[in-house]
């Protein structure tokens, strides 16, 4: 199949490192698709605010199409989503899932439903391996939010880099955090034509999970306003 790909968009590493491999392969990748919880304007989990996440899809020259959900809505506006990108001439979604069997069964159903093909570029690798070769191309990512049992809050605010890519390794648990030991927000690599401008906001405690915001920076311009979808 050809013809343009939606990339399934969190903000975070993987989902950046998905979207360059299927670029890479020779597709066109147009829209990145973000779905987020719309009581608090976060993306759950990564709990960075739906607009940084604008600021990176636009960095990366995408087209982002943010999605509000709620636990109730977020089935049906996920294939509401789905549904529109195909009415605009999408043919296939980009996924960043490693070893998530459910988590990839689902959305590949409802892509199927859609009529679009489901594309998974890091699917069966390594982790370990996976996040030291992201490193080594140059992808960057600021840790956004740790489960404290099962990584130290330290952590936290941390930029995956080359060091501390092998510093995860050697930790022995899922080095890119496909269990939910963290979430990122990535700000560099091959993907982006320049690098998104950042900086730490405050900390907070959610239960187990430490989080910290992703903030402009001062000099930054008022951010652009979010394409939302129903």
């Amino acid at each position: 199949m050809s013809g343009p790909l939606a990339v399934m968009w969190s903000g975070g590493k993987d989902s950046a490192l998905a979207a360059w491999r299927a670029r890479m392969s020779g597709r066109e990748l147009r829209w990145a698709v973000t779905a987020y919880d719309e009581a608090t304007d976060r993306v759950r989990f990564h709990a960075t605010r739906i607009d940084r996440v604008h600021a990176q899809v636009m960095a990366a020259g995408l087209e982002h199409l943010a999605v509000p959900t709620s636990p109730e809505t977020f089935d049906d506006r996920v294939r509401a989503a789905l549904s529109g990108l195909a009415a605009r001439g999408c043919t296939g979604v980009v996924f960043g899932d490693i070893h998530l069997a459910d988590v990839r069964t689902w959305y590949e159903a409802r892509t199927a439903a859609a009529g679009l093909e489901h594309l998974e570029p890091l699917w069966g690798e390594r982790p370990a391996a996976l996040i030291q070769d992201a490193a080594r191309e140059g992808f960057r990512a600021v840790i956004t939010c740790v489960d404290r049992g099962r990584l130290a809050p330290s952590w936290l605010g941390r930029v995956i880099d080359e060091v501390s890519a092998s510093e995860l390794v050697a930790l022995g648990i899922d080095a890119c955090g496909e269990n939910g030991e963290y979430h990122s927000y990535a700000f560099a690599g091959p993907l982006f034509p320049r690098p998104v401008p950042w900086a730490l906001g405050e900390r907070r405690a959610d239960g187990r999970f430490e989080q910290v915001d992703i903030v402009a920076r001062l000099e930054d311009s008022t951010p652009p306003a979010v394409l939302r979808s129903a």
